[in-house]
């Protein structure tokens, strides 16, 4: 076909092809005209442009499809541009003649609507070339539009937005009528209209000042009413057209407007937020109409305008920016925490008004504070919520204390506080947990008391209020786990001191419960005697409920729940206290059915509202053991869980007769009940109940039957019974997207409240699914019912067989029983609970059961393959062929497949059709391809399917499910490729832009069909160019399709082709395409694509792109910037800082998980195979990302960086870059970005470290440099290394300070042994000595974290030993800060500190000993080497100590001071790790209260710290026994020292008590063993994952042992010991292939042979 093709249409080849290819050929040749017109001469086009204009004139007549003609019209605008234009006015008027046609058959509407396109197109290429024909072309094209039906409005809206664009400010006579029509396209029956006319008043916006100025208020109202009955493209649209003129009205300096007409005025910020503010309370009811309404009490606003509403404040903010958003941030945020307060009753009339309305609000200030301020912007505003919180709460104040009789007018200004409150605290605890311990400033900050301010709202009146506070001290306690432990502390005091308030006790509890929750986000955990302390506090609660009736109710849930969150602590808390649980589980049910019946006779509805409020949480309490201690669950412990629960099952039964009796209080507490035991039924195997199973499936089918729910909340229960791939031909609200959060309450429905944390307390302390937002259980009534569904499941699977159809007839029954929507309930529910069981029965390989069951099921499914609700036909769907994948019989399942066979021939309704059409491709999915004969006449009616253009809906689901047929019958499907292929091409081709979701499906078996035909697409026959060319069109059809999930499609098959045939893929084009859409608006922050899935699709192509092609894909993406000019406003940053630059600013703004884990990988990716060649570029880009944050840390910066004169300038830029005019590349970037640039240079260091030699030699490098200075070296990066490690090192950040550590201990190791040509005998690094120890300084305050002192231990030990240092002076720096470590951890397990578990004192007790055990085996070393050649002289060591530097014992001098504590504490620490790796049959012996540096509950953390740490510790204790010569006593040794606080187990010391008789020959005996034992359990069993650091230590340690005298003679006499030593070498050297360990090996194996030969 390419053959075919030149300048000119190459009609012979054209008039020989059929009809599909003819439309194919068309296309195909219009791609390739674009693309030759640009690069062919002037002269050569004007030649042929006669000819070329009537050919394309000639084809608008031949009614082409919309991507045709779009390609069309982009061409004659192209051509004219390009050649002579004295011909383009004829080409208008002959558009506008087609347009004036009065021909109105369905055949001449292609022509028409090419023709508008043509017109759009050439005014925008052309613009005033054109002089005045615009007034005509306008004129008539609106005169069009009267008769149009909706495509043709929809191309009409898009062909004005364009001639608006090329016009520019000409086009002002039109204004007023483009807006007209424009404002009538807005509110139309169509959606796609809507976007479109969206589209056009924001071309319009840009000139006309009248949209801005004096009809803002009606533009406003259009926009409030086009948002009623919207879809979510609509809302994107229309919110981004109303923010933008919004942001427009307060910006903008009127051109000339002063001088013409004083009328126009400036807009204030307040009146457009009033504005906004109206449309969020009223709706598009406007101003007038509502005062009627509102009188009535009639009007609310439907949710999908508000939901647009708070997408147009984001976009309204956003476009001002974040700069704008820090000056007037009190303003914005007192509004819009306004707009859910009483003064607007309408927002928050009902619980489930004020839920949304809350969501919305948390909307727009997570996205509006979270995604455009950086971090200190954000500080500040998170003192000004925490100031809204403190005036709530005064005004709270005074009114709980007012005791009179007013009182009552007071409890509503609590009510009216409450949502304010609960929006404030919750943005408050998300500021702080983005801000992480960069918030540490914050929290110090006593003027903004923020601890205090939401520990005192913990005792608001109002529930949601308390629970709020508690998750905002959540997300206080993860982002800074240095407050975990304070905040709990001072919650449980409150708690205990405050049990007379019923407000406290339930406050309380919750803000424990909360952080409790918090200890899963801390490593560092809190320490272990808190879970001794809540248990308690729990119990008594519990005890003293009964004794006062008026807080029985709130100490019993507070109770039950802190007993729930302590599990989820795991099993090393709770199994101390488990017996007590079990017990108080026990209490909690009556023992017998007996005295269940008589508590039925006693008490009132309050009682019962206490006990069941009790049982419900004791349920929770107990599911949460099973579900967070797993390890715990013996079959002693199941024993004791398993009495209760017949009772609680009766109980289930009795429910409804104790409503009866007591009424409708007890409504809510026993819906909680039953959700509380189905949940804990599902998590327990069905084994424990089986005695009740039958009782339980009664109640169930009651429930389900007989629902509370007067609404079918479908989507809710069915989304995780439908596949995945299935939901995405349904609502697109159902896929992920970024506006998820506020959209799920338009999923819902109506009468439905969406989840919120006042359903159910309990979930405070579960990890939220969907990230790190607040948890969002549903209402219980509704959870109660997807509880039953899922327990149905289970149960339904476990039930004898007989029973099975008995149930589900009666489910069957019930339906046909009710009527009306009532039934559509019930339909719903069974058919889940049906659905949920097939789903069991196939994931645990069981059977059906006896044939009577196969018949109610089939008939449940049948009738909802039939349903009118979408959502219940593809769970059918799913159910039909589950049921076929349970039976297991093929007769069946073409039985199954021949009934949709006969629906879909002879049905012609569309609910019919697109369910059984989806039936068929379940029942591909799930058995394969089922036979060949019925793969044909599958596909045969769906090809017929697919093309019925009268139902837009039929033609989706016939595709999708030809998608899921394509994809599973694999190589089976190659015969159908070819007709499967033309037809999804001549669908591409001709359905409508309007109709998104055909394409959408369109894509997905375009998809399908290229991984089916897999890498087979690389072959040269002409079959498979055919096929592939068609493949590569289908794409670019997609790509250019306006619909963004489509343009993902495109994508995603462009990713397969690139895999299975990579060069035929333009990668130019494809990376420029990729870019684009990334990068299209990324200058408003906000809204670069506004599509979550299209720009993962983006991500995830390139990705795979780069793992191929980094440095072609870099370098499109910055030959795009370059040539795109003005006319893409690309990021003016991708020049300067590339793709990958642009990447980095795209993760600091990304949110979404998915998205920043591709966008990581795929800058790794790119680092790997370019760093090392784009040296300087990588290192500049980690540096500006480290350098930007440096506002906190910029000052320090300088005054330690002692530089040589040509690095200044540098430093100085890092101050002042702020101001200069050119924008630093990246602003504010947040600390996780930091965090990933600071790894980034570790990683560059490593790739250079596989490169050239000479990124690691001075000398070379400058040589090469010479020679080429393009080359460019890591060893001349060296000070900008050391200063992005000391910026990050001494980072607010946590995490950054460990990642900076880490990257200076990467450069120590690497660069300590290179020279400094210049100063022979001096290396590179002594030059940044005063840094390093500026760097490691802050490491060791006291408030510092346990793991950044360890990591900075490690940097300590590392330095000392580089041996870069030789002056003792300046090593005593460092040195001096491990002694003051040694100091502190001397006092042992008990005094340090008390703010994380002792397995965190364990950890940084370790890492000071690894660290002294590192210099000491230095010290050892150099002492040795210099020892060896020749003795000197003394006088010439004495005069070199007197010049300062260092003699090679000055190190050991340094380290002896030390050595006899050292001694100790490395003695004891390795008896502690002998006894911690003993096998668990030994646990019996083990101490009982821990060891010397760990304690007994806490081991299991602890074993962890001793693995990294006991290799180097047991070498240096080695070496400082051979030290001693084992002979000489210690003079350290003595009694008198042996009482350390620590009192290790009598072992290597006689315990204080025991008599102290022990020769010296004993105890080096036993140290010997010690010693040797340790070593040989490792080396006998090495795992894979043993460091080669650890054995090289292990040996080493031997060799030093056998160094001396008496070892040796031990192992010499001892004959047995020694064959056992050589067999574990030997197994070491045979596993082992490194040289250095089996040297190591050999040279202990050569000590054994000699100690074996002495003369004993």
């Amino acid at each position: 076909m390419e053959l075919a093709h030149s300048l000119l249409l190459n009609e012979d080849a054209y008039n020989q092809l059929g009809e599909v290819q003819k439309a194919e050929f068309i296309f195909d040749w219009l791609r390739y005209l674009e693309k030759l017109l640009i690069a062919t001469s002037r002269s050569d086009v004007r030649e042929k442009q006669k000819t070329l204009v009537e050919q394309l004139l000639s084809l608008l007549n031949s009614s082409p499809g919309p991507p045709t003609r779009k390609l069309l019209a982009k061409n004659l605008a192209l051509l004219y541009s390009i050649g002579d234009t004295f011909s383009v006015y004829e080409t208008i008027d002959k558009c506008n003649d087609l347009i004036r046609s009065k021909d109105d058959s369905p055949s001449y509407l292609p022509t028409k609507l090419a023709a508008v396109v043509c017109l759009g197109s050439l005014y925008k290429k052309l613009g005033r070339i054109l002089g005045n024909t615009f007034t005509d072309t306008v004129g008539n094209i609106l005169k069009a539009m009267k008769s149009a039906e909706s495509q043709g409005r929809y191309e009409i809206m898009l062909s004005l937005q364009n001639i608006l664009n090329g016009l520019g400010a000409a086009a002002t006579p039109c204004h007023r009528d483009v807006y007209k029509a424009a404002r009538s396209c807005l509110t139309d029956r169509s959606m796609a209209v809507r976007c479109a006319a969206a589209k056009c008043l924001l071309e319009l916006q840009n000139e006309a000042v009248f949209m801005w100025s004096t009809d803002l208020d009606s533009v406003a109202t259009l926009c409030f009413k086009s948002f009623e009955g919207s879809n979510y493209d609509v809302r994107i649209s229309v919110s981004k057209l109303l923010g933008t003129v919004l942001a427009k009205a307060i910006i903008s300096k009127h051109p000339g407007a002063a001088a013409s007409r004083q009328s126009t005025r400036r807009v204030s910020l307040e009146e457009v937020l009033e504005l906004l503010g109206t449309g969020f309370l009223r709706g598009s009811s406007g101003f007038l109409r509502a005062s009627g309404d509102m009188l009535k009490g009639t009007s609310s606003v439907s949710r999908d305008v508000r939901v647009g509403v708070t997408q147009a404040y984001v976009v309204f903010i956003s476009t001002l920016g974040g700069t704008w958003l820090e000056k007037n941030f009190a303003a914005f945020l007192s509004h819009i925490l306004s707009l859910v307060s009483q003064s607007h009753p309408k927002a928050t009339q009902t619980q489930i008004d004020a839920v949304c309305s809350r969501r919305c609000v948390s909307f727009i200030l997570r996205a509006t504070v979270g995604g455009l301020l950086g971090e200190k912007a954000q500080i500040a505003a998170a003192k000004d919520i925490c100031q809204a919180i403190w005036k709530l709460k005064k005004v709270m104040d005074a009114v709980m204390s007012d005791g009179n009789l007013e009182t009552r007018l007071g409890s509503a200004d609590v009510a009216a506080s409450q949502h304010i409150l609960v929006c404030a605290l919750q943005e408050l605890g998300n500021l702080i947990h983005s801000l992480g311990t960069t918030a540490a400033p914050l929290l110090q900050d006593s003027s903004a008391g923020i601890l205090d301010n939401v520990i005192s709202v913990t005792l608001h009146p109002s529930i949601s209020v308390r629970l709020a506070a508690a998750w905002c001290l959540h997300c206080i306690a993860v982002a800074l786990p240095s407050y975990l432990t304070p905040l709990l502390d001072r919650c449980l005091e409150r708690l205990a001191v405050l049990k007379s308030s019923p407000e406290a006790v339930t406050g309380f509890s919750f803000a424990v419960a909360a952080l409790l929750g918090a200890v899963k986000h801390c490593p560092l955990g809190i320490p272990h005697g808190k879970g001794k302390i809540i248990m308690a506090l729990a119990e008594d609660l519990l005890c003293s409920a009964a004794q006062n009736s008026r807080l029985s109710a709130q100490r019993t849930q507070a109770g039950w729940l802190l007993i729930a969150a302590l599990m989820t602590l795991g099993p090393a808390f709770v199994g101390h206290h488990l017996a007590r649980v079990l017990l108080l589980w026990k209490c909690v049910f009556p023992v017998s059915p007996e005295d269940l019946e008589s508590e039925k006779s006693r008490g009132d509805s309050f009682t019962w509202q206490v006990t069941l409020e009790g049982r419900a949480g004791a349920l929770c309490a107990i599911k949460s053991f099973v579900a967070h201690c797993g390890d715990l669950l013996t079959e002693e412990v199941i024993q004791h869980l398993v009495p209760p629960l017949p009772c609680a099952v009766d109980l289930l039964t009795q429910l409804s007769s104790i409503l009866k009796t007591y009424g409708s209080p007890l409504k809510t507490p026993s819906v909680v009940y039953r959700q509380r035991l189905y949940e804990l039924l599902i998590l327990l195997s069905p084994e424990t109940y089986e005695g009740n199973l039958s009782a339980i499936l009664k109640e169930l089918a009651a429930d389900l039957t007989a629902p509370d729910i007067q609404v079918a909340a479908s989507t809710f229960l069915l989304p995780p019974l439908c596949h995945q791939d299935d939901l995405l031909i349904l609502s697109p609200l159902l896929q992920e997207t970024d506006h998820r959060f506020i959209e799920e309450q338009l999923l819902l429905g109506s009468g439905i409240a969406c989840g919120s944390l006042e359903y159910d307390p309990y979930s405070i302390y579960e990890k939220d699914v969907e990230g790190d937002s607040v948890p969002k259980p549903l209402p219980p009534t509704l959870s109660v019912t997807s509880s039953a569904v899922k327990l149905f499941g289970v149960v339904c699977a476990h039930v004898g067989e007989a029973q099975r159809p008995l149930v589900l007839e009666q489910l069957l029954d019930s339906i046909k029983h009710t009527k009306g929507a009532r039934q559509q309930v019930v339909q719903l529910h069974v058919v889940s609970a049906v659905s949920s069981f097939l789903k069991y029965v196939a994931g645990s390989k069981g059977h059906l059961g006896p044939e009577e069951v196969r018949r109610p099921v089939l008939a449940l499914v049948m009738g909802a393959l039939e349903s009118p609700n979408p959502l219940l036909r593809c769970a059918a769907a799913e159910a039909w062929a589950r049921l076929a994948q349970v039976v297991e019989d093929g007769v069946f399942t073409a039985a199954l497949a021949q009934v949709s066979f006969d629906k879909l021939k002879s049905a012609r309704d569309a609910v019919t059709r697109t369910g059984h059409s989806l039936a068929l491709g379940s029942l591909h999915r799930y058995l394969g391809g089922i036979s060949s004969q019925h793969l044909n006449s599958c596909v045969g009616i769906l090809y017929t399917l697919s093309q019925d253009s009268t139902s837009p809906d039929v033609q989706t689901w016939a595709l999708h499910s030809l998608s899921l047929i394509i994809d599973s019958a694999g190589p089976l499907y190659h015969t159908h490729a070819e007709p499967t292929l033309s037809l999804i091409i001549m669908l591409l081709l001709n359905v409508p832009p309007t109709h998104a979701e055909v394409h959408q499906s369109l894509g997905r078996c375009l998809n399908a069909l290229i991984t089916t035909l897999g890498p087979e697409l690389q072959g040269n026959s002409t079959s498979v160019s055919t096929l592939r060319s068609s493949c590569l069109l289908g794409c670019a059809v997609m790509q250019d399709n306006p619909d963004c999930l489509v343009q993902a499609q495109a994508i995603s098959c462009l990713q397969q082709l690139h895999m299975f045939a990579p060069r035929h893929v333009n990668l130019s084009s494809l990376v420029s395409c990729l870019c684009e859409i990334l990068l299209d608006n990324s200058v408003l922050v906000n809204l670069c694509s506004p599509y979550l899935l299209l720009r993962r699709a983006v991500l995830a192509c390139l990705r795979q792109l780069v793992q191929r092609e980094a440095a072609e894909v870099s370098e499109h993406a910055v030959m795009l910037a370059k040539n795109s000019g003005e006319e893409l406003t690309l990021d003016a940053n991708i020049r300067e800082v590339g793709l990958e630059g642009a990447l980095l600013t795209l993760l600091d703004k990304e949110t979404d998980r998915k998205l920043c884990h591709d966008i990581k990988e795929t800058l790794n990716h790119m680092l790997t195979s370019m760093a090392v060649d784009k040296l300087s570029f990588w290192l500049k880009l980690c540096k500006d990302v480290l350098a930007a944050s440096a506002d906190f840390a910029a000052v320090t910066c300088v005054d330690t960086m002692q530089e040589e004169e040509g690095d200044r300038g540098d430093d100085a830029s890092v101050l002042t870059s702020r101001s200069d005019g050119r924008p630093h590349p990246f602003t504010n970037p947040r600390w996780a970005t930091r965090v990933f640039a600071a790894e980034c240079v570790c990683r560059i260091i490593t790739q250079c470290e596989n490169a050239h030699s000479a990124h690691f030699d001075v000398a070379l490098a400058q040589d090469l440099k010479k020679k080429d200075s393009r080359s460019d070296f890591l060893v001349l990066h060296l000070a900008d290394l050391i200063r992005m490690a000391f910026m990050a090192a001494t980072d607010h950040s946590d995490q950054l300070r460990l990642s900076g550590l880490e990257t200076l201990l990467v450069v120590i190791r690497r660069f300590a042994t290179i020279p400094e040509p210049e100063f022979p005998g001096h290396v590179i690094l002594e030059q940044y000595q005063a840094n390093v120890g500026a760097a490691l300084r802050p490491a060791f305050t006291s408030e510092t974290p346990p793991d950044v002192t360890a990591k900075a231990c490690q940097v300590c030990s590392a330095w000392i030993a580089s041996g870069v240092v030789s002056d003792l002076n300046d090593i005593r720096r460092v040195h001096q800060l491990l002694v003051a470590s040694l100091t502190k951890i001397q006092v042992g397990k008990e005094a340090l500190s008390h703010l994380y578990n002792e397995s965190a004192s364990t950890m940084e007790i370790l890492a000071v000993l690894k660290a002294w055990a590192e210099v000491y085996i230095i010290a050892v070393e150099r002492h040795k080497n210099h020892r060896q050649p020749l003795k000197t002289p003394p006088a010439c060591s004495e005069e070199s100590v007197g010049n300062g530097s260092i003699s090679p014992d000055g190190l050991l001098d340094l380290v002896h001071a030390d050595l006899g504590t050292l001694s100790r504490l490395w003695l004891a620490a390795l008896q502690d790790f002998a006894l911690l790796t003993l096998p668990s049959e030994f646990a019996s012996q083990l101490p009982v209260e821990g060891g010397a540096f760990y304690t007994a509950e806490t081991s299991e953390n602890a074993k962890l710290h001793y693995y990294n740490s006991w290799a180097l510790i047991l070498h240096a204790t080695a070496l400082w026994l051979t030290g001693t010569g084992f002979v000489v006593a210690d003079p350290d040794e003595g009694a008198p020292n042996l009482s350390r606080p620590v009192t290790p187990t009598s072992m290597c010391q006689g315990s204080s008590s025991g008599p102290r008789v022990k020769s010296p020959e004993d105890v080096y005996t036993e140290r010997f063993h010690l010693i040797l034992g340790i070593s040989v359990k490792f080396l006998c069993s090495l795992r894979s994952d043993a460091t080669m650091e650890s054995i090289t230590a292990c040996l080493h340690a031997l060799q030093a042992l056998l160094d001396v005298p008496w070892p040796r003679s031990k192992i010499g006499s001892d004959q047995d010991l020694g064959i056992e030593l050589l067999n574990v070498l030997h197994r070491v050297i045979l596993t082992r292939e490194s040289p250095s360990i089996q040297l190591a090996s050999l040279e202990v194996v050569r000590q054994i042979i000699c100690a074996a030969q002495e003369p004993p």
